[in-house]
């Protein structure tokens, strides 16, 4: 197996904040290989984005971040701001939620393609820019890029912009792509064509991508590898089938549990929610973070140990301490149990 593209090992980070330190990342660990899209999902709040930045250097001064993140073997935690800057966008790229807001409303797209490749490889001739702006609009599946490379974003669709950070995001070739929920805000129909462009785009260099996304319709559609985050820990990770068919952790019972199902024995049957709220930062539990909102949860050890990732078959782990009544229990009796547990919250 060739070497992992992305090796995050043991990732902390720690906001100092006014109510103390926030432990938002804590003991984070997984690789993401060439060719490979890793889906990272979970609730606002538990810890996603946060990663993400952690990989791309982005993160506040009052962040304190530990630990290991190696981009094709190179230690990324330490390094100078110049030497970051030349990894950002050359080797390492980033499509960000709000393309308008990722976008120059001054600067005409073509433009602003052209400058993601020139600061990197600055003597590039003018019309050779040019013509790779036109390039990259066209391997987004942008019409007309020929008279659309003069545009400015705000004559872009909503979709169409997307597309266009996508291509710059491809400029120059990175070995890994961050997406993170590059579908907000999108119909149905615009989001199909975005993930289609991503896989389109992989397929066409060999990028791995990670995906950072709440919606696990668009793991299930595009994502080999699933991390299902809870307040700042991984508590599940798997294959797509794995996490999707043999869900092992009540959490991520939960979340697929939550979701709209055309199956439901009756019309008026409720949403199932998950009862309950994550923790603070600030004021992480001692024990399992999740434990408050689970059905399966005991007072012991649930409540004063952190229960430790469990293998439940090759390349799929839990961190839970009753795994093996987790897969023993139908999920939909684990929804059932945990409804009851919060009806009265």
């Amino acid at each position: 197996m060739s070497a992992p593209v992305l090796a995050v090992d043991d990732l902390r980070v720690v906001f100092d904040t006014d109510r103390g330190p926030a432990l938002t990342i804590d003991g984070v660990s997984f690789e993401v290989r060439a060719g490979e899209t890793v889906g990272i999902v979970g609730e606002s709040g538990s810890g996603k984005s946060t990663t993400s930045l952690a990989v791309m250097g982005l993160l506040p001064r009052n962040a304190q971040v530990t630990g290991s993140i190696r981009l094709q073997g190179r230690e990324l935690l330490g390094l100078a701001d110049d030497e970051m800057r030349e990894l950002r966008g050359n080797r390492v790229a980033m499509v960000f939620q709000d393309s308008l807001a990722a976008l120059n409303p001054v600067v005409s797209v073509g433009d602003q393609l052209a400058e993601a490749v020139r600061v990197h490889r600055p003597g590039t001739r003018p019309s050779v820019l040019r013509a790779r702006a036109i390039e990259l609009l066209e391997l987004v599946g942008i019409p007309s890029p020929q008279t659309r490379v003069d545009r400015y974003p705000h004559e872009f669709s909503g979709g169409m912009r997307q597309r266009a950070v996508i291509a710059m995001a491809v400029a120059n070739e990175p070995s890994l792509i961050i997406a993170d929920e590059p579908t907000t805000a999108l119909d149905v129909t615009v989001q199909a064509q975005i993930l289609q462009v991503l896989r389109d785009v992989q397929t066409a260099t060999g990028t791995a991508i990670m995906l950072i996304t709440h919606d696990l319709g668009v793991v299930a559609g595009v994502a080999d590898r699933v991390l299902v985050m809870y307040a700042g820990g991984l508590v599940e990770q798997g294959s797509v089938e794995q996490a999707f068919y043999e869900p092992s952790h009540p959490y991520t019972r939960g979340l697929l549990a939550s979701l709209p199902r055309t199956d439901r024995r009756s019309r008026d049957e409720r949403l199932f929610q998950i009862a309950g709220q994550p923790p603070r930062p600030t004021a992480l539990p001692p024990g399992c973070r999740f434990g408050p909102r689970c059905g399966f949860f005991q007072a012991d050890p649930c409540a004063t140990t952190a229960p430790p990732a469990v293998p439940v078959g090759t390349g799929h782990v839990a961190a839970c301490h009753f795994v093996d009544r987790v897969i023993a229990t139908p999920v939909d009796a684990t929804s059932s149990d945990a409804r009851d547990r919060g009806t009265d919250d």
